[in-house]
């Protein structure tokens, strides 16, 4: 369990502001996501790790074989590690808010999986499970925005689709934001992802 696990960038916030650990897509940096994060959360402290794994010089945060192909095996090894990173920069802080965008959102989405008690809130955007999640404890109560394309060739509107059930059905409080484009973020999202964060954030300071 280090801090310094990944490259990563840190922003202070205000006395008594969540934590929101940002995650970016695939070919993204510690950077891309920062100035996203610091217009949802003014008051909060901002965490951006770089992907460690290389896709012909595009940062990821695991490997895959192919398409929405993943290497599983990786995926665990990513996990487990990104798991050891939040945990580090959590100790001693407020509650604990997450975004990711793309292969970002996977990292997320995968930790949260594995351990549900890190995050008290996060924003999925264009996400991509194709897998049946093992949730190792219970999302009863967390609170989750997704955002997606309903026309994403990279993240079929299906797979969205089962996603949110599967997190329903494993008791998380799921809003789901759709637009008609594809995997761009559009304004629509962004102004769904900010709505979120600030109700999370203020009930979480209360």
């Amino acid at each position: 369990m280090s801090k310094d696990a990944y490259i990563y960038e840190a922003l202070p916030g205000e006395p008594g502001a969540p934590t929101a650990f940002l995650f970016h897509g695939t070919g993204g940096n510690e950077q891309q996501l920062i100035g996203l994060g610091r217009d949802l959360l003014p008051n909060a402290s901002l965490i951006s790790p770089r992907g460690d794994v290389s896709e012909m010089g595009a940062a990821r945060f695991f490997r895959r074989t192919g398409e929405g192909v993943y290497d599983m095996d990786d995926l665990a090894r990513a996990t487990a590690k990104m798991e050891g990173f939040v945990r580090a920069h959590s100790l001693g802080t407020g509650k604990i808010l997450g975004l990711g965008y793309s292969n970002g959102a996977n990292i997320l989405a995968s930790t949260l999986f594995a351990a549900p008690e890190l995050f008290d809130a996060v924003v999925l955007m264009h996400p991509l499970i194709p897998f049946a999640p093992r949730i190792k404890g219970s999302l009863a109560g967390k609170r989750i925005l997704i955002t997606a394309g309903r026309r994403d060739p990279i993240c079929p509107p299906a797979l969205t689709s089962r996603l949110d059930a599967y997190l329903r059905d494993a008791g998380a409080e799921v809003t789901l934001e759709w637009h008609e484009g594809g995997h761009e973020l559009r304004p629509n999202e962004v102004s769904a992802a900010k709505q979120f964060l600030e109700t999370a954030a203020g009930e979480l300071v209360r």
